[in-house]
Protein backbone atom coordinates (compact mmCIF):
# COMPACT_ATOMS: atom_id res chain seq x y z
CA UNK A 1 0.00 0.00 0.00
CA UNK A 2 1.38 3.38 -1.01
CA UNK A 3 1.86 5.80 1.85
CA UNK A 4 0.73 9.28 0.83
CA UNK A 5 3.37 11.84 1.79
CA UNK A 6 2.36 14.85 3.86
CA UNK A 7 3.55 18.19 2.51
CA UNK A 8 3.68 21.19 4.82
CA UNK A 9 3.92 24.85 3.82
CA UNK A 10 3.77 28.05 5.81
CA UNK A 11 -0.05 27.95 6.05
CA UNK A 12 -1.08 24.57 4.71
CA UNK A 13 -0.87 20.85 5.25
CA UNK A 14 -1.39 18.69 2.17
CA UNK A 15 -2.38 15.15 3.13
CA UNK A 16 -4.18 12.18 1.70
CA UNK A 17 -7.96 12.28 1.37
CA UNK A 18 -9.99 11.16 4.38
CA UNK A 19 -13.68 10.31 4.71
CA UNK A 20 -14.19 13.45 6.79
CA UNK A 21 -13.23 15.50 3.69
CA UNK A 22 -15.99 14.12 1.49
CA UNK A 23 -18.81 16.54 2.38
CA UNK A 24 -16.69 19.59 1.49
CA UNK A 25 -15.49 17.82 -1.66
CA UNK A 26 -19.03 16.94 -2.76
CA UNK A 27 -20.25 20.48 -2.02
CA UNK A 28 -17.52 21.88 -4.26
CA UNK A 29 -18.37 19.50 -7.12
CA UNK A 30 -22.11 20.24 -6.89
CA UNK A 31 -21.64 23.90 -7.77
CA UNK A 32 -21.71 24.99 -11.43
CA UNK A 33 -19.79 28.14 -10.52
CA UNK A 34 -16.91 26.12 -9.05
CA UNK A 35 -16.67 23.42 -11.67
CA UNK A 36 -17.74 24.86 -15.02
CA UNK A 37 -14.17 24.61 -16.39
CA UNK A 38 -13.39 21.14 -15.02
CA UNK A 39 -16.29 18.89 -15.97
CA UNK A 40 -18.88 19.70 -13.35
CA UNK A 41 -21.22 20.12 -11.75
CA UNK A 42 -21.92 16.60 -10.61
CA UNK A 43 -24.17 14.93 -8.09
CA UNK A 44 -23.04 13.35 -4.82
CA UNK A 45 -22.76 9.89 -6.39
CA UNK A 46 -20.44 11.11 -9.16
CA UNK A 47 -18.49 13.11 -6.58
CA UNK A 48 -17.98 9.92 -4.59
CA UNK A 49 -16.58 8.13 -7.64
CA UNK A 50 -14.19 11.02 -8.31
CA UNK A 51 -13.17 11.18 -4.63
CA UNK A 52 -12.48 7.43 -4.59
CA UNK A 53 -10.56 7.69 -7.87
CA UNK A 54 -8.41 10.49 -6.43
CA UNK A 55 -7.56 8.28 -3.44
CA UNK A 56 -7.05 5.18 -5.58
CA UNK A 57 -4.72 6.95 -7.98
CA UNK A 58 -2.07 6.86 -5.26
CA UNK A 59 -2.24 3.06 -5.15
CA UNK A 60 -2.20 2.61 -8.91
CA UNK A 61 0.42 5.19 -9.86
CA UNK A 62 2.30 6.08 -6.67
CA UNK A 63 1.16 9.70 -6.87
CA UNK A 64 -2.15 11.54 -6.82
CA UNK A 65 -4.15 14.35 -5.29
CA UNK A 66 -3.84 15.70 -1.78
CA UNK A 67 -6.46 17.36 0.36
CA UNK A 68 -5.31 20.91 1.05
CA UNK A 69 -5.99 21.84 4.67
CA UNK A 70 -5.68 25.14 6.47
CA UNK A 71 -5.88 25.07 10.26
CA UNK A 72 -7.06 21.44 9.94
CA UNK A 73 -10.03 22.18 7.65
CA UNK A 74 -10.17 21.07 4.00
CA UNK A 75 -9.96 24.06 1.67
CA UNK A 76 -9.30 22.34 -1.67
CA UNK A 77 -7.44 19.64 -3.52
CA UNK A 78 -4.30 19.61 -5.62
CA UNK A 79 -1.94 17.05 -6.99
CA UNK A 80 -0.70 15.09 -9.96
CA UNK A 81 -2.60 12.52 -11.94
CA UNK A 82 -2.03 10.62 -15.14
CA UNK A 83 -5.04 8.71 -16.41
CA UNK A 84 -4.42 6.48 -19.44
CA UNK A 85 -6.26 8.84 -21.81
CA UNK A 86 -3.90 11.78 -21.16
CA UNK A 87 -0.52 12.09 -22.88
CA UNK A 88 1.33 13.45 -19.84
CA UNK A 89 1.10 13.59 -16.06
CA UNK A 90 -0.80 16.70 -15.02
CA UNK A 91 -0.61 18.94 -11.98
CA UNK A 92 -3.94 20.46 -11.06
CA UNK A 93 -5.61 22.39 -8.27
CA UNK A 94 -9.02 23.43 -6.99
CA UNK A 95 -9.93 25.60 -4.03
CA UNK A 96 -13.25 25.57 -2.25
CA UNK A 97 -15.39 28.69 -1.77
CA UNK A 98 -13.86 31.01 0.80
CA UNK A 99 -10.29 29.85 0.15
CA UNK A 100 -9.67 31.70 -3.10
CA UNK A 101 -7.76 34.92 -3.58
CA UNK A 102 -5.22 34.38 -0.78
CA UNK A 103 -2.44 32.58 -2.65
CA UNK A 104 -3.27 29.15 -1.23
CA UNK A 105 -3.32 27.41 -4.62
CA UNK A 106 0.07 28.90 -5.47
CA UNK A 107 1.44 27.77 -2.11
CA UNK A 108 0.07 24.24 -2.49
CA UNK A 109 1.14 23.86 -6.13
CA UNK A 110 4.65 25.12 -5.37
CA UNK A 111 5.04 22.45 -2.67
CA UNK A 112 3.74 19.80 -5.06
CA UNK A 113 6.12 20.88 -7.82
CA UNK A 114 9.03 20.49 -5.39
CA UNK A 115 7.84 17.01 -4.45
CA UNK A 116 7.35 16.01 -8.10
CA UNK A 117 10.83 17.28 -9.04
CA UNK A 118 12.39 15.21 -6.27
CA UNK A 119 10.19 12.10 -6.10
CA UNK A 120 8.81 11.55 -9.60
CA UNK A 121 11.16 13.31 -12.02
CA UNK A 122 8.86 12.97 -15.03
CA UNK A 123 10.08 13.83 -18.53
CA UNK A 124 7.16 16.26 -18.81
CA UNK A 125 4.64 17.71 -16.41
CA UNK A 126 1.72 19.72 -17.72
CA UNK A 127 -1.37 21.57 -16.66
CA UNK A 128 -4.37 21.28 -18.95
CA UNK A 129 -6.27 24.54 -18.55
CA UNK A 130 -9.65 25.29 -20.08
CA UNK A 131 -9.22 28.19 -22.50
CA UNK A 132 -11.83 30.18 -20.53
CA UNK A 133 -10.32 29.52 -17.07
CA UNK A 134 -8.30 32.71 -16.70
CA UNK A 135 -7.55 32.16 -12.99
CA UNK A 136 -6.02 28.73 -13.56
CA UNK A 137 -4.02 30.00 -16.55
CA UNK A 138 -2.64 32.86 -14.41
CA UNK A 139 -1.63 30.37 -11.72
CA UNK A 140 0.13 28.09 -14.22
CA UNK A 141 2.05 31.11 -15.52
CA UNK A 142 2.84 32.29 -11.96
CA UNK A 143 4.32 28.83 -11.36
CA UNK A 144 6.60 29.37 -14.37
CA UNK A 145 4.72 27.16 -16.85
CA UNK A 146 4.78 28.13 -20.51
CA UNK A 147 2.01 27.50 -22.99
CA UNK A 148 2.57 24.80 -25.57
CA UNK A 149 1.27 25.81 -29.00
CA UNK A 150 -1.07 22.79 -29.22
CA UNK A 151 -4.26 21.80 -27.46
CA UNK A 152 -4.87 18.80 -25.24
CA UNK A 153 -5.72 15.77 -27.39
CA UNK A 154 -8.24 14.53 -24.81
CA UNK A 155 -9.93 17.96 -24.59
CA UNK A 156 -9.47 20.48 -27.42
CA UNK A 157 -10.92 23.22 -25.17
CA UNK A 158 -7.77 23.00 -23.01
CA UNK A 159 -4.45 24.72 -23.45
CA UNK A 160 -1.35 22.76 -22.47
CA UNK A 161 1.03 24.47 -20.03
CA UNK A 162 4.48 22.90 -19.63
CA UNK A 163 6.14 23.10 -16.21
CA UNK A 164 9.92 23.40 -16.06
CA UNK A 165 10.88 21.20 -13.14
CA UNK A 166 14.51 22.33 -13.39
CA UNK A 167 13.33 25.54 -11.73
CA UNK A 168 12.31 23.61 -8.62
CA UNK A 169 14.72 20.67 -8.70
CA UNK A 170 16.49 19.99 -5.38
Amino acid sequence: MTEIPVLTTRRLVLRGPEMADFDAYAAFWSSPGNTRHIGGPQDRSASWRRFAADAGHWQLRGFGWWTITEAGAPVGNAGVHHPPYQADPEIGWVLYAGARGRGLATEAATAILGWVAQALRPDRLVSYNDTANAASIRLAERLGARRDPGRAAHDPDCYIYLHDLRRVAP
